[in-house]
């Protein structure tokens, strides 16, 4: 595989270096901050080699590449780029996109993304001392088996205990640099929080915690070990006030008074009022979240379990980072954490669907991105398989989101919890604890059987390939004739939609009317509404709910598109009426659209009808001109 012929082909279909702002990579996508946006290609892009899909998040396009080959990607990419500088308005001018709700989980998200790695091999280590201490052989461990190995379990221990003991240090480096602070201060306000002489958190309630007599003022110096909410809030509030005093401090000053009054100020108000009351606050949610998982039960469990996949559609699943890690650092009182025993069970169903359709399609582009996709969501990156399979063919996502709240739903009937973060799916074993193993496992088993098992049903059940040829209703003039006959040999297609119809050749869109898409024709619509220019079946409604895709009944495969670049609208207005499947007849209406909205957001409402697949069959066009879904537009015979 070539990656700087990879590269290049990305940089050139983004609109080229200049269009560039910044480039990085998560697990398995390319993530891309464009100054426009209306720039890129993605249809070429969706063509480069190794991507598995891109798709647009408020305003980061990201390119979905995998595990490992992103990386390599990556790489080659700011190889080719050089030193890319991003202004600091540029920056806050991306802060302010997006709602609230938006601009809140992507805040989490930077802050926790870069300090997972950490938290994970603490987890893993975590695991590997559970497998070392835990009562495997009639009650026995293994250092009860074999003494010599007492020292590695303690020495293992400790290293898994260091990144949630010291999980304000990382919290708040990461936090502070998002939020526009000196990280290194931050990372020493993390280090007060969990001072050696300060009593430790989890010591609360077993031994009294020193005093600090300030002038009659009494502080309990007690420390913040395993906490999330407190830190987040000391890093706010001590970048805020650096800010500030970098803003009225002298020059000559600054380097000494603000690091000074930055720390001390913080501090005083971290022990004095902020972490009390976010401590109380943040052992208050875990406590909650855990009491409703373990009072619903099975219920709780498989509606997690079904809004897990979706969830992540949206991008809020990082908000649950703070939440998981809150969960694990307290595991003496929470027990553990159930998110990553759903995530699991999620992302197990996804790589069963994929791995299902890999075995019933046969389309060879197709079977290329099941394989590496499927398996790669059975060791914890679901991106590829969703975006890649599961969302494009709609009914095996369907059945991996059932497939998981069913796995999920047992889980949690049987108290699943994990102990530590790591893999969230079949490596997924080594952060539960021993016992648990059995129940783990089964979870994942009726993850896997449902999902599978669904997207076979759902697959013939909807046909969603089209491989089997269906009977037609053959009509004359006077009656139907009879309902048990060959494949038509021609079909007359019929204007889709009211107003001027041109050829193909003539769009406004340069991809149609050159005709990569197909022959076909064009139309300038009087108004937004989409009909079946001829009896089939829908193959294809695409998730924005702009283009359909239909087979008629002599095999051919047709495109309608409406509007052009209408994709970035990202479903705004648009209804559709059928979905994949469905039979219609010439004339049911197939999609409405608002074409004034169109025209207002700068995209154009000129809708192209398209031979997609002729299957060696003559395309033959029809006089153009105004026309409505009475008016023959095509032949194909």
């Amino acid at each position: 595989m070539d990656y700087a012929k990879i590269a290049s082909q990305v940089i050139e279909n983004v609109g080229g270096k200049e269009n560039i702002k910044s480039v990085q990579h998560c697990a398995t996508r390319l993530r891309l901050q464009l100054k426009n946006n209306d720039l890129r290609n993605e249809d070429a892009i969706s063509d480069v080699e190794g991507v598995k899909g891109v798709f647009l998040t408020q305003s980061q396009f990201q390119i979905i590449f995998g595990s490992g080959l992103v990386n390599l990607v990556c790489d080659e990419v700011q190889k080719q780029l050089g030193n890319l500088v991003e202004t600091e308005s540029a920056d806050e001018e991306e802060e302010k996109k997006g709602n609230p709700l938006q601009r809140f989980v992507k805040m989490l998200s930077d802050i926790f993304v870069p300090i997972i790695p950490a938290i994970v091999a603490g987890g893993l280590l975590m695991g590997l001392n559970n497998i070392l201490t835990s009562g495997l052989f009639d009650g026995k461990s293994v250092i009860d088996l074999y003494p010599q190995w007492k020292g590695l379990a303690t020495a293992i221990n400790t290293f898994a205990n260091a990144p949630f003991t010291f999980l304000p240090v990382l919290i708040g480096f990461s936090a502070t640099k998002k939020f526009g602070g000196n990280p290194y201060l931050g990372a020493a306000m993390g280090m007060i929080m969990v001072h050696p002489d300060l009593l430790n958190a989890y010591s609360i309630g077993v031994a009294e915690a020193p005093v600090w007599d300030i002038f009659g003022f009494k502080i309990a110096a007690i420390g913040y070990q395993g906490t999330v909410l407190p830190v987040l809030a000391v890093a706010f509030i001590l970048a805020t006030i650096e800010k500030k005093l970098h803003k009225v401090t002298p020059t000559w000053l600054d380097n000494l008074t603000t690091p000074l009054l930055s720390i001390m100020i913080t501090s005083f108000l971290t022990f004095i009022c902020v972490g009390p009351i976010l401590r109380e606050a943040g052992n208050l949610l875990a406590a909650g979240i855990t009491w409703v998982y373990n009072t619903l039960g099975f219920i709780g469990g498989g509606l997690f379990g079904l809004a897990y996949a979706p969830i992540c559609l949206t991008g809020m699943h990082h908000s649950f980072i703070a939440i998981e890690t809150q969960l694990i650092a307290d595991v003496a009182h929470t027990g553990g954490s159930f998110i990553f025993t759903t995530a699991s069970m999620n992302n197990v169903a996804q790589g069963a669907a994929v791995l299902a359709v890999l075995f019933l399609t046969k389309n060879e582009k197709m079977k290329s991105i099941c394989s590496a996709s499927g398996v790669s969501a059975l060791l914890g990156i679901t991106e590829p398989a969703m975006f890649g399979v599961t969302l494009k063919l709609k009914y095996p996502f369907y059945a991996a989101i059932i497939g998981s709240a069913a796995g999920s739903a047992y889980c949690a009937a049987t108290k699943v919890l994990a102990q530590a973060l790591g893999a969230a799916g079949i490596p997924g074993f080594i952060s539960m604890k021993p016992e648990a193993y059995l129940n783990f496992g089964l979870g994942l088993v009726i993850s896997m059987a449902v999902s599978a098992v669904l997207t076979m049903i759902f697959w013939k059940k909807f046909n969603i390939e089209g491989e089997e040829q269906e009977t037609k209703t053959i009509e004359t003039k006077e009656t139907v004739e009879t309902e048990e006959v060959v494949l038509e040999r021609e079909v007359t297609l019929y204007s889709p939609m009211k107003g001027e119809v041109v050829p193909i050749d003539q769009s406004e869109d340069p991809v149609f009317s050159s005709k990569t898409m197909g022959d076909g024709v064009a139309i300038n619509p009087e108004e937004g509404v989409v009909y079946a220019p001829a009896d089939g079946r829908i193959s294809l409604v695409f998730p924005t709910k702009h283009a359909i895709g239909m087979t008629l009944n002599n095999g051919a495969e047709i495109l309608i598109h409406a509007g052009i670049d209408t994709v970035k609208m990202e479903g705004e207005s648009f209804e559709a009426y059928v979905e994949a499947g469905q039979r219609v007849k010439k004339g049911d209406k197939l999609i409405t659209f608002d074409a004034d909205l169109v025209v207002k957001k700068g995209y154009k409402a000129q809708t192209m009808l398209v031979v997609a697949e002729d299957n060696g069959k003559e395309v033959i066009l029809k006089p153009n001109g105004v026309a409505d879904n009475d008016t023959e537009v095509m032949l194909i015979k």
